[in-house]
């Protein structure tokens, strides 16, 4: 068994958290883990993309465009712009709080509008997965914690061969402990969202 996660957004986001979360979970799981790490402009809310790979016999950190089990898209644009590293088989998890861009911020561009990006996401994936996952971390409590709802999410999806207890524990492994709580209710509630999704 291989299995491969591209995990996309912008800086800022918890991404790189998110893979270490999923990678050390996979080691936890007796799983060899491989990842690789692409952050140039992350400080400054630039294109962040994480590629973890786990199996019986994964070497390499990365993977061919097109053959992702999984693409974690934190942010919606992004996710969109990173399509071609799964297939039709693929699952997306999309969250679909956008984080603007700067030129946007400033009038001087145009967003997408979130609708269009869930019908072209649609149009090349039919396992598209949408949350909103800023609005769900909101709710328990802080924004920040939209990767530990994201977690969640991926946790409960069908197929996805790491077990939730792992994750969390994981996840507890790997948060400061004053936001301990916070990050394990974002959790639940994102695994809550995934099994009625």
């Amino acid at each position: 068994m291989k299995y491969t996660v591209q995990i996309v957004g912008v800086g800022g986001q918890g991404v790189l958290l998110a893979s270490m979360v999923l990678g050390n979970a996979a080691m936890k799981e007796g799983y060899k883990v491989a990842m690789s790490e692409v952050h140039g402009m992350a400080q400054r809310g630039g294109s962040v993309l994480c590629t973890l790979r786990f199996g019986d016999d994964v070497i390499s950190p990365l993977e061919a465009k097109g053959n992702a089990d999984l693409i974690m898209g934190f942010e919606p644009a992004e996710t969109c712009r990173n399509l071609p590293l799964g297939n039709k088989n693929s699952v997306v998890v999309m969250n679909l709080d956008p984080v603007y861009p700067s030129m946007v911020a400033a009038g001087m561009e145009e967003y997408p509008k979130i609708k269009d990006l869930i019908a072209s996401a649609k149009k090349v994936n039919d396992n598209v997965v949408t949350v909103e996952a800023t609005s769900i971390a909101l709710k328990a409590g802080k924004a920040v914690v939209a990767n530990a709802v994201m977690i969640g999410v991926v946790a409960g999806i069908k197929g996805f061969p790491l077990k939730k207890d792992v994750l969390r524990e994981t996840l507890k492994e790997n948060v400061p402990e004053k936001f301990l709580d916070l990050n394990l209710k974002a959790f639940e509630m994102g695994y809550e969202y995934s099994n009625k999704a």
